[in-house]
């Protein structure tokens, strides 16, 4: 394994103490002055393995269909509507993985794999079914002031005809909620086209994490009292993050879209790191530690380990994610 020299140093790591942790408390706030306003803009593409492989073609080529939609925003949306369940079905009868009610779905689903059949439950149509009723509510609201991604997500949840007759994205709480939380997933999916802005909580979160090295791992460990202050790997994230105010789901695949990826060379101490069965889907991921700097992660490795430095750079290694308070708010509660 060859580790990069980073910006912070890492001596002995096993050995490091409060003052490794001080080095990383000024280090972050150094480099998130240095890089304040480096976020680039959104990107057409998508994040490595964050729509799953069976769906990323489709994902792609669909989110492209038009000006309002891209592949980022259709995949944000199709995960907060079903988290790329095929055969979900909501307490009001949406159906599948794009939820579509039936009486939606008899007037806007397509056959999108030309095989004769328009099946609300195929993902093969249910997701050109969606990308094609975003862009035909895109035409509805086209000159509605405001953004007209957001006008066309207001229509998809509420009706064009309240878009239009407010001017706008409806004064609806769960309208305004729907279009925040896909507009911020949309930035989890979407392939960053320039260095991501470090945050400001990632120092807690490494010093919470450091805080229980030595700590025995346990499967399903929140770190409460009656598990003897016990974690597994995500219930250690998740822990670490809720001491600097950011909530994140329990299980590591979901933490996964708590905000934009940066890339390998990219990583600054408190991205979270996972490592997956599949590379190529982030629904296959089976762990996740807290980057620390100089190829190392502070992590709940398995039964019998206990809370440790270990290096990232396995045949397993996954990706990133810098988490946001805005991503991590946008996740659904249930995936």
């Amino acid at each position: 394994m060859t580790v990069r020299k980073t910006w912070v140093v890492v001596g002995a790591v096993a050995g490091a103490g409060l003052s490794f942790v001080m080095l990383l408390v000024v280090g972050v706030y150094v480099v998130s002055g240095n890089l304040a306003g480096g976020v680039g803009a959104g990107s057409r593409g998508l994040a490595k393995g964050a729509v799953p492989a069976a769906y990323k073609q489709l994902v792609q080529r669909w989110g492209n269909l038009c000006p309002a939609l891209s592949p980022a925003l259709l995949a944000a949306q199709l995960y907060q509507e079903s988290g790329w369940n095929p055969t979900v079905v909501s307490p009001a009868d949406a159906r599948g993985i794009a939820q579509f009610i039936p009486g939606t779905w008899a007037t806007h689903g397509i056959d999108g794999n030309g095989d004769g059949k328009r099946d609300i439950w195929d993902p093969n149509d249910a997701i050109p079914s969606a990308a094609s009723y975003d862009c035909e509510l895109a035409k509805y609201v086209k000159d509605v002031p405001g953004n007209v991604s957001d006008n066309m997500l207001a229509a998809y949840n509420a009706g064009a005809y309240r878009v239009i007759r407010a001017g706008g994205v409806p004064a609806i709480r769960e309208t305004r909620n729907y279009v925040q939380r896909i507009r911020s997933l949309e930035q989890s999916f979407a392939a960053p086209v320039s260095r991501i802005d470090p945050t400001r909580q990632a120092a807690g979160a490494i010093a919470f994490a450091q805080s229980k090295l030595g700590t025995p791992y346990l499967w399903g460990g929140d770190g409460s009292a009656d598990q003897g202050g016990r974690f597994d790997c995500s219930g250690l994230t998740k822990a670490a993050y809720e001491k600097v105010g950011i909530s994140l789901p329990r299980v590591a695949n979901d933490q996964y879209n708590a905000g934009p990826h940066p890339s390998r060379d990219q990583l600054l101490p408190g991205d979270l790191v996972f490592f997956s069965n599949d590379l190529s889907d982030s629904r296959a991921i089976h762990h996740v530690g807290i980057y620390v700097g100089g190829g190392y992660m502070i992590d709940a490795p398995r039964t019998g380990a206990v809370i440790r430095f270990d290096p990232i750079d396995t045949p397993d290694y996954f990706g990133a994610t810098r988490v946001t308070e805005d991503g991590a708010k946008a996740l659904p509660t249930k995936v």
